[in-house]
């Protein structure tokens, strides 16, 4: 059995219960307690805050854990990173107050910067040759400036809404992240079979995202026109209609470009163009 560590609450807790569930592992969670075995799967989950996770894959006492990639990084555990997840996203960044006048990173050499993140900051400003004093703070770094603890933050941000309400500004972006699934480096056979599966159900699920299934009506004498802007998986199927002259046209669409296709579908003469969600999709 694979144990995997998550986090007890908050939106990657949410998202990684979602993704689990989408994989078609059955956890009962109504009842929080610490550890959860699933009903249908050789898995069971520890809840941890995010900030032990690392430590807690990396000395083998879950086998896997789901992180925020800033965390894994921050906390320099001996854990590999297996998958990246595709949710949870956020950047690591440097702000400072709005009024104040920013040219370079060279603004910040002799500051004082506030962060949960001193190691990661401490790489970055040594990349960049400036020498900066780093104040480490758990909690509402975005304070630090407007109390004098600090002349500028290092901090996660999302939606930037945290900044602007604190009088601040981002002005360098250090570290993208979003929530990674980490291993234990030593899993024994049996565990890595079970972990074979698992990523297989986790690339189902992530593979179906932003997709749609598309059936459409279209004339024989414009199917290649038709085929040859449809970029599907390999190729659309297509099967004869009843009524002579046309056939039914199926395929895979990638969301962020499909309202662009539908529009040459339409003036090519598809008809009858139906949309499906896709919940899996295996390749």
């Amino acid at each position: 059995m694979l144990r995997i560590a998550i986090q007890s609450k908050g939106r990657l807790f949410e998202d990684t219960m979602a993704l689990l569930q989408e994989a078609g592992i059955k956890l009962n969670t109504s009842k929080r307690t610490l550890l959860v075995q699933a009903a249908n799967f050789p898995v069971e989950v520890l809840f941890l805050r995010d900030d032990d996770i690392p430590q807690t894959v990396a000395s083998g006492v879950a086998d896997l854990g789901i992180v925020g990639e800033n965390e894994f990084y921050e906390r320099r555990e001996k854990a590999h990173v297996v998958r990246h997840l595709g949710f949870s996203k956020c950047r690591l960044s440097l702000a400072i107050p709005k009024d104040e006048k920013y040219e370079g990173i060279e603004w910040f050499q002799g500051k004082r910067i506030a962060t949960s993140y001193p190691e990661i900051l401490k790489d970055y400003m040594a990349s960049k040759n400036v020498q900066a004093d780093i104040h480490v703070i758990t909690g509402s770094v975005e304070i630090a400036p407007g109390i004098g603890l600090a002349h500028a933050i290092f901090d996660i941000v999302s939606s930037g809404s945290t900044l602007i309400s604190n009088n601040l500004k981002e002005v360098e972006v250090v570290m993208k992240s979003e929530a990674v699934l980490i291993a234990y480096p030593e899993l024994t056979d049996d565990k890595l079979e079970i972990l074979k599966e698992l990523l297989f159900r986790i690339e189902a699920v992530k593979s179906a995202e932003d997709k749609r299934y598309v059936l459409m009506n279209a004339p024989n004498d414009r199917l290649k026109e038709i085929i040859a802007i449809l970029p599907g998986m390999k190729s659309p199927t297509v099967m004869p209609l009843a009524q002579e002259g046309w056939s039914s046209v199926h395929t895979v669409l990638d969301e962020k470009c499909f309202w662009e296709i539908i529009g040459k579908l339409k003036s090519l003469g598809a008809e009858g163009i139906l949309v499906l969600p896709i919940e899996k999709m295996i390749l």
